[in-house]
């Protein structure tokens, strides 16, 4: 069963290039993502054991599911496209042929050919500015972000540039206190470019390695906020020439094809480099971060997989898909290995 040894192939390098990562990682990416394995992997196995033939209601069922888990309307179009073509080209028959072949595709939509690392800059203080509606877990991951630096040896000062939202500049000085790193604040209401000068001004005094700046979500109106964002530039620009680094964009995937508008929306605007989904442990409908790598032209740069200070990660594709397809991986090899025993 040639078809079938190649799908098992695939889950065999997955599997091999997970290996060499680290385990509590990977039991990150598992325990974030479980929501949405439920949402998404279990019923499309459910679905296959059902109706075990390809026919039109199957592609219309798997159709329903993946619009359910927000992997996007489009994106659900092209995919279900591209597996009647390898349904035609395998001669595949078989339902349950059909998941490696559906795992195979969704990592080739996850992978994309941006550069996920997070841009630093090699001589001097590197300068990462977030911004991002209220409420989707911005001040959050601006703590968790410098506690991973703070782990990895460097020097880290944080800038309490949303000035606007009531209990803002507190809640970033808990995290400083956390995560142990400094916050450069003014009082609520201060002018958030002359905060951005003070924390400029520190980092170099301190001999900071990174400034990670947090900017208002929401000002009186729209055209204001970018306004503001503007003149936050040009003031770290003056100081810090190739500043920001990094421009990410804080989304909350609970909220779906909602955060995904958002991105467009926001995006185009204020100069975004990358993108942080935050609470992908709180919902089934992880399908969002397929959607977002299809629609967007914007790297996924960083995930939060659950509520722990160190459950901020780098985006993996390789951890998502296998976090997802966990249970089939592990069960293919072994179905492989009695295959080739039979078979000699």
């Amino acid at each position: 069963m040639d078809t079938m040894e190649g799908l098992y192939e695939f889950f065999k390098k997955l599997r091999d290039s997970i290996a060499s990562k680290t385990e509590s990682v990977t039991k990150q990416f598992k325990d974030g993502l479980e929501k949405t394995r439920k949402g998404l992997v279990e019923k499309v196995s459910d679905l296959v054991i059902r109706r075990k033939k390809i026919d039109e209601e199957f592609y219309e069922e798997l159709e329903e599911i993946l619009i359910g888990a927000d992997v996007g309307v489009n994106t659900v179009m092209n995919l279900i496209e591209d597996l009647r073509v390898e349904v035609k080209k395998r001669k595949i028959e078989d339902a349950a042929e059909l998941q490696p072949v559906l795992s195979e595709k969704l990592t080739g939509l996850l992978r994309g050919e941006q550069n996920n690392e997070l841009k630093m800059n090699p001589n001097g203080i590197t300068v990462i500015l977030f911004v991002g509606v209220n409420g989707v877990g911005k001040t959050t991951t601006i703590g968790k972000l410098a506690h991973r630096f703070k782990q990895q040896g460097k020097k880290v000062i944080m800038a309490a540039g949303d000035t606007f939202r009531a209990g803002a500049i507190e809640q970033l000085e808990v995290w400083g206190q956390r995560a142990g790193v400094d916050v450069i604040k003014q009082q609520s209401g201060s002018d958030p470019a002359a905060v951005m000068y003070d924390a400029v001004q520190a980092a170099k005094q301190r001999g900071a390695d990174v400034l990670l700046c947090d900017t208002a979500g929401r000002l009186q109106n729209k055209s204001n906020l970018m306004d503001e964002l503007n003149k936050i530039y040009r003031v770290i620009q003056r100081e810090i020439p190739d500043a920001p680094h990094e421009v990410l964009m804080v989304l909350d995937a609970t909220t779906g094809q909602n955060a995904l508008n958002q991105a467009k929306l926001f995006g185009e605007k204020s100069g975004v480099t990358g993108l942080v989904l935050t609470k992908l442990d709180g919902t089934a409908k992880g399908g969002i971060v397929v959607a977002i790598r299809q629609e967007l032209d914007l790297p996924v740069k960083l995930v939060g997989l659950g509520e722990k200070i160190d459950d901020l990660q780098p985006f993996d594709s390789e951890q998502f898909v296998h976090a997802l397809f966990a249970g089939l991986i592990q069960e293919q090899p072994a179905e492989s290995a009695e295959e080739e025993e039979a078979n000699s």
